[in-house]
């Protein structure tokens, strides 16, 4: 660590900076703080903000070496901006911000990064310049407010009324895509919205006091905090109005909190929004002390509180955590052989599971959805305390699944994702977001690629993964996202290689034997198809590299050698050494701890600048 603080002009310094943000904050001598993190937040009005700032500093009470510094950027970019300049100036050795604009932050985010680790809350900023996200998923939350909505209704047709935030939030604007996305669907339903702009308890009951019609007919009200939600209680109690069902969300655990509320009847049910103050502060620690492992996202698991379950729930919040039993047995489907990035991602599963003294049962389903599903079904009879799958496709799984879960196993879901009716079917997803990998590659073909006065612009051609496997599929939709924002770029020809070498190739082989060679660009949704298109092109003389740009996902040793050597151009990586943390999940499970909804593995973008320097180090 570097010895931060210790001049006496950086002391005073910090000392001036400190006293004009809290007064009196500068008593602790400089000399006894280990780690000096600067916390800059949106705002400090917000409930869920103000909760945040709480966890953090409880968390950081329990290691006496650390200080935190607040600054509160009351909404405003610019002073947001300002206020993390005073940070550094501070000398902080770790920046945690929470962004009041994703657009204006992610460049300042990006300068920090530069030289300190940076931990982003709540909203994460675009690209990957940061150290770790740690937030919600807001869609998901609306969308379990929208499965509420559906139960409480019980198949009867009724009005819902939605109490969103301030028109210029985020995390609302997230909210409601997730909830009406649900519910679209449903035309029996009756669905208006409404904004309250400063998202308080009394705003939310004065509106509906002076606005009784909107209520009419209403039967269901999901409002987007916990406060929102007792505003509407109270209108809704003044008005002398009844049978209207309310969801907040939040779950904090104070007696006029979400939880609170549940417990005294006043709203049916709170979704929890966790903070990760907690995580922020643990994982601060891990950073600056380079423990292995750390993520680059954190996607935490929120739950749906009722008053059934509430008490189930707060016993569960404070339950201490215990050591795992001697022998963890774990049941792994794995997808197959179908390339080097599975060769080394089971490689990598398996010593981590004897590392972390792991009995591990390896099933290799050789691409078959069928012998997935029967190596799960064997997993269940072996009664085994964990099931990971690696799913050859993303949806089909709902029967199995369910008998897992009836029978108690918790399935952790490794690499790709899968579409099931019931979100809890699985306990949570490690691995690479795919999405971000396929934006990622589009960034930087229209970086390197210009399209100005070229004919019918750049012509990409994409060699997709096996047709329904959410890799495939999630890095489409990625690319595609980029590319709708520049002009001058089309796909004009997809085909799916499934992943293989031999896949690739002969892609490229059948488009030349109908066409004249007329691609720009060769996009690949992993290295082996773009190896075997690389094949293909330099036996019918074109050079791959030069006449055709070439860009794929994953990173193996094999396609960064082909950068050196020209034949490629850039090559997004999707970590496939994904055991460690796998197995470090699997032990906190069995301690008690609850996992997050998602764990997003630290990827990287190579080019022929920076591929020397990893390829020796490459182990796959």
């Amino acid at each position: 660590m570097r010895k931060r603080m210790r001049g006496f002009l950086a002391a005073l310094l910090c000392a001036a900076v400190l006293l004009s943000l809290f007064p009196g904050c500068s008593r602790q001598e400089p000399e006894k703080v280990e780690y000096l993190i600067g916390v800059s937040q949106a705002n400090m009005r917000e409930s869920w903000r103000l909760a945040l700032i709480r966890e953090l500093k409880e968390e950081a009470a329990k290691h006496p070496g650390v200080r935190l510094i607040f600054t509160d950027a009351t909404q405003n970019s610019d002073k947001q901006i300002a206020d993390i300049r005073r940070l550094l100036a501070c000398g902080v050795d770790l920046l945690i911000v929470s962004p009041c604009d994703v657009k204006k932050i992610t460049p300042v985010v990006s300068g920090v990064y530069k030289s300190i680790p940076v931990i982003v809350m709540d909203r994460v900023v675009e690209g990957y310049d940061y150290s770790l996200f740690i937030g919600p998923d807001n869609r998901s939350i609306g969308k379990q407010a929208g499965e509420s909505v559906l139960r409480m209704l019980d198949g009867i047709p009724g009005g819902v009324l939605e109490i969103c935030g301030s028109t210029g939030s985020q995390t609302s604007a997230e909210r409601s895509e997730g909830f009406q996305s649900f519910l679209k669907p449903y035309r029996q339903l009756d669905i208006r919205k409404i904004s309250i702009e400063n998202e308080s308890r009394d705003s939310t009951e004065d509106y509906l006091l002076a606005n009784r019609e909107k209520l009419n007919g209403v039967r269901v009200i999901f409002a987007h905090n916990d406060y929102m939600a007792l505003g509407a209680c109270r209108a809704i109690e003044k008005l002398g109005l009844k049978n209207i069902r309310i969801i907040g969300v939040d779950g904090f655990t104070g007696e006029n909190d979400g939880i609170g509320l549940v417990r005294k009847g006043m709203i049916d049910e709170t979704i929890t929004c966790p903070t990760g103050g907690r995580e922020a502060i643990q994982f601060s620690l891990d950073i600056l002390r380079n423990v292995a492992g750390v993520p680059k996202q954190e996607i935490l698991h929120s739950h749906k509180v009722t008053k059934e379950n509430v008490d189930a729930f707060v016993e569960n919040l404070n339950k201490p955590q215990t050591a795992p039993p001697q022998t963890i047995r774990v049941g792994y489907a794995q997808v197959g052989t179908e390339s080097a990035w599975r060769l080394a991602n089971t490689e990598s599963i398996q010593s981590a599971a004897k590392e972390f003294g792991i009995q591990l049962f390896y099933e290799n389903a050789d691409q078959s959805q069928q012998r997935q599903i029967q190596a799960l079904r064997k997993f269940i009879a072996m009664k085994v305390d964990a099931i990971v799958l690696s799913p050859v496709i993303d949806s089909g799984w709902d029967e199995v699944l369910r008998e897992a879960k009836e029978a108690g196993i918790p399935v952790i879901l490794s690499d790709r994702e899968i579409t099931v009716k019931d979100d809890d079917m699985f306990l949570t997803f490690i691995g690479a977001d795919f999405v971000e990998e396929g934006r990622r590659a589009m960034r930087w073909i229209a970086q390197n690629v210009p399209s100005g006065g070229k004919k019918g612009g750049v012509r990409i051609m994409e060699l997709q993964g096996t047709v329904g496997a959410s890799p495939a599929v999630e890095r489409t939709v990625g690319f595609e996202e980029i590319l709708k924002e520049y002009s001058g770029y089309q796909i004009v020809y997809s085909r799916s290689g499934d992943f293989t070498y031999d896949g690739g190739k002969r892609i490229v082989e059948e488009y030349l034997k109908n066409h004249k060679w007329d691609i720009d660009v060769v996009y690949a949704h992993n290295d082996d198809m773009a190896l075997g298109a690389a094949e293909a092109l330099e036996k019918n003389g074109i050079a791959p590299g030069k006449d055709v740009k070439i860009i794929s996902i994953d990173g193996t040793k094999n396609a960064l050698n082909a950068i050196l050597k020209g034949k490629m151009n850039c090559v997004v990586e999707c970590n496939p050494l994904l055991g460690p943390q796998l197995m470090k999940a699997i032990t906190d499970l069995m301690s008690g701890k609850e996992l997050p909804l998602r764990i997003i593995t630290d990827e990287k973008v190579f080019t022929k600048e920076n591929t020397e320097e990893t390829i020796q180090s490459r182990k796959y």
